[in-house]
């Protein structure tokens, strides 16, 4: 199992910061380093600029948004930074949610497997450098009628396969992942239900394709929080406000697929609670909320032993690549954070 690091956004006053993070975990050996983007900071430019400061950790995008480009932009991005960041880059897409789709980019939430689907065919085939043309039902290209015509990408990215990976959470999207992509970005995973709510859509997705889960990169990202394991339960109430608005704010009340996660985790009740709380303006409510178990499962708590225990349980349950988010309000704080992953992992016997 490999480690990876995640930025998250760009511009919470923490840029340089973010930065120093990125190049302790190049020095350290991480795998990967990982940049969002929601309705702020863009990830190509950031990535772009960690690439041009780090010298053998790839970068990442987690996630690009499918309704944010089209996908020949989205080829044209990846070819881009694979090319500048010498063969260094992974190409992490997902439909974000309807809340930024519709009111961010104007762009429908509607069909989002096909539309996935159809990004991914043409961005693949773009990527061939063959003259693109595409008759779906999202996309055509070219555009019948009109002067437009087939065209190739001009430039040659560094590999002829770039790793792409897709954010998904529910089971039709985690099976079709599996199907048509080379890793899967998983969030609030717990090593006890990863095989319920994740590895055996994944796997029917890659049966599907007449392949295994071998080569399949299982990338879920954990909030860390470094600290004594008499004070585990302090060190969760550092993620309930996060934790509250994945599972009660985010998309509505008919479609957050956090919520829906949580349901299939076993907390159907709580995970009412919590959004009823947090949808009425009572988000401290809905932090109070959350289970410590809930946290405690799904995140990275305690000293580096107890962390390296959590790590062999993702790497029995079928993680490859466990991306941290390593908590703290100062730089040194993450760094230690960081290097604690490390630690960690070799504790854990699985570097």
């Amino acid at each position: 199992m490999q480690l990876g690091i995640n930025l998250g956004y760009w511009g919470a006053g923490m840029d340089g910061d973010n930065l120093a993070v990125a190049q302790e975990a190049d020095r350290l050996g991480y795998a990967v380093c990982w940049a969002a983007e929601a309705y702020g900071s863009d990830a190509a430019t950031v990535l772009t600029w960690v690439a041009a400061q780090t010298e053998r950790i790839d970068v990442g995008s987690a996630i690009f948004q499918i309704p944010a480009r089209q996908p020949a932009m989205t080829a044209m991005t990846a070819a881009t930074l694979d090319s500048l960041s010498g063969g260094r880059f992974r190409l992490g897409l997902g439909v974000s949610g309807p809340q930024v789709s519709e009111g961010w980019y104007g762009v429908k939430f509607d069909k989002p497997l096909s539309r996935t689907r159809e990004y991914v065919e043409i961005v693949r085939k773009a990527m061939t450098r063959e003259r693109l043309s595409y008759d779906g039902e999202h996309w055509t290209l070219p555009l019948p009628g009109g002067p437009g015509k087939p065209i190739k990408l001009t430039v040659h990215p560094e590999r002829e396969h770039i790793p792409l990976y897709i954010a998904a959470i529910g089971p039709k999207n985690l099976e079709q992942t599996g199907e048509i992509a080379d890793g899967a970005l998983l969030i609030f995973p717990s090593a006890e239900h990863l095989e319920d709510t994740a590895i055996k859509h994944l796997r029917a997705g890659r049966e599907k394709a007449g392949k295994t889960l071998e080569g399949f990169d299982v990338c879920p990202t954990l909030p860390l929080a470094l600290g004594d394991d008499k004070d585990v339960e302090r060190l969760a109430d550092t993620f309930r406000p996060y934790t509250a608005l994945y599972v009660g704010g985010m998309g509505s009340r008919k479609q957050n697929f956090y919520n829906q996660l949580a349901r299939r985790m076993g907390y159907e009740a709580a995970a009412d609670e919590i959004q009823d709380k947090y949808l009425s303006g009572d988000k401290q409510g809905a932090a109070a909320a959350v289970p410590h178990e809930l946290i405690d499962r799904t995140t990275l708590l305690g000293s580096v032993e107890r962390i390296a225990d959590r790590m062999k349980a993702y790497a029995a349950a079928g993680v490859t690549t466990l991306t941290l988010a390593p908590a703290g309000f100062t730089l040194d704080e993450r760094l230690a954070s960081l290097r604690a992953g490390s630690e960690a992992i070799e504790l854990a016997g699985l570097g």
